[in-house]
């Protein structure tokens, strides 16, 4: 044998076998075994040598796709005899590709095979795995595959995160303006809603207030920018000694007590009554977030407003009082005196009546 890989296994009267090794493409073709004998006896044999595919390799990946945009993946295996078959999966969804294109190798005995597959990609579709699988019948039930991940860039969001969560006065405050996407936001706009001048424009996504007083209160807007376009933020910072979300109405609220018991002071009874206990729904409507220091204040508030109401009412009782008490007395001491023609005669008249009068009434009118 002039081909070291083949090697005679078994030489009998009756049987000849030979073995291969390391077999390639060209050990395709017709064997013929001859026994010589009178007559001479063949038998041939035709050997067919399977073409194992090379693992796939996917193009159209190598740049990021835009969001919306149509991807379009091609997916190439060579070396395959006969042609081999190919599928594709983005995740554990197959994806039906949009043709197949087999092409002969420059051997001239195996194949070239190209799948291609076309959709529209989406945010969620970034760092998603995208799998082309070649089949072939050389592979005996094994995979051979190749896995890419998608890069899809996509518009940004964003959202402003207070640190602290329920800023006060005096405090410091800054404002993270946490910038979502592909590409990540690089550029930030800070600015003040009723301001023309903008409070920062940098990089750095944070706002920082050193010291926080009540003139910072309002509405902030943070715009942050990518190459994939631009996102607006807001946050409404409500400055106030208070914890809690809705610090600026609770004080509010605390404020409309104080004003209105101050001026029914001033009012009638009457008016002061309904100055008095309306605020207390006010309270309560302006404070959804319980907390302790409310809590407080409600107690103080009910006890000063029932105390300011006993006290108008005891004023009211004695008032009344008074004006029912208020009169003439008439008593009979200077009986006489009316007819009298002088002074003295009515003297007279008066130390008589009250001389002869044991016992002297008096009369309410």
């Amino acid at each position: 044998l002039r081909d070291n890989r083949i090697q005679l296994e078994r030489s009998t009267p009756n049987e000849l076998t030979i073995s291969i090794s390391d077999v390639v493409l060209s050990d395709e073709g017709e064997y013929t075994c001859s026994i010589f004998t009178m007559p001479v006896r063949t038998a041939k044999a035709l050997v067919t040598v399977l073409g194992i595919p090379q693992k796939p390799q996917i193009f159209g990946h190598e740049q990021p796709i835009d969001e919306e945009k149509i991807a379009r993946l091609t997916c190439r295996s060579s070396g395959s005899k006969p042609a081999a078959q190919l599928r594709w999966k983005k995740g554990n969804k197959e994806l039906k590709d949009e043709g197949t294109e087999v092409v002969e190798d420059p051997n001239g005995k195996t194949f070239t095979v190209s799948s291609r597959v076309e959709f529209r990609v989406t945010k969620e579709d970034n760092e998603a795995e995208v799998t082309c699988t070649v089949d072939h019948e050389s592979l005996q039930n094994s995979e051979r595959s190749t896995t890419q991940k998608l890069q899809v860039h996509y518009k940004p969001t964003a959202k402003i995160e207070p640190h602290p969560q329920y800023p006060r006065e005096g405090e410091k405050l800054q404002l993270q303006c946490d910038g979502q996407g592909n590409p990540i936001p690089q550029e930030f706009l800070w600015e003040k809603e009723g301001s023309d001048v903008p409070l920062q424009l940098s990089s750095d996504s944070v706002l920082i207030f050193p010291f926080l007083n009540k003139s910072d209160s309002g509405t902030y807007v943070c715009t942050a920018t990518s190459s994939m376009g631009s996102v607006v933020a807001k946050y409404n910072l409500d400055v106030s000694g208070k914890i809690g979300p809705s610090k600026a109405r609770t004080c509010s609220s605390e404020r409309s007590v104080g004003q209105a018991a101050a001026s029914a002071a001033q009012q009638s009874p009457q008016h002061l009554l309904l100055s008095v206990f309306s605020p207390f729904a006010v309270w309560a409507d302006a404070s959804p977030v319980p907390s302790t220091s409310s809590t407080y204040h409600a107690v103080i508030g009910g006890v000063v407003a029932v105390i300011v109401f006993l006290l108008l009412s005891l004023l009211i009782v004695l008032g009344h009082y008074l004006i029912r008490h208020k009169g003439t007395y008439l008593t009979h001491e200077a009986k006489g005196s009316d007819d009298a023609p002088d002074a003295d005669t009515a003297i007279i008249n008066a130390e008589g009546g009250q001389a002869s009068s044991d016992d002297k009434k008096e009369y309410f009118i």
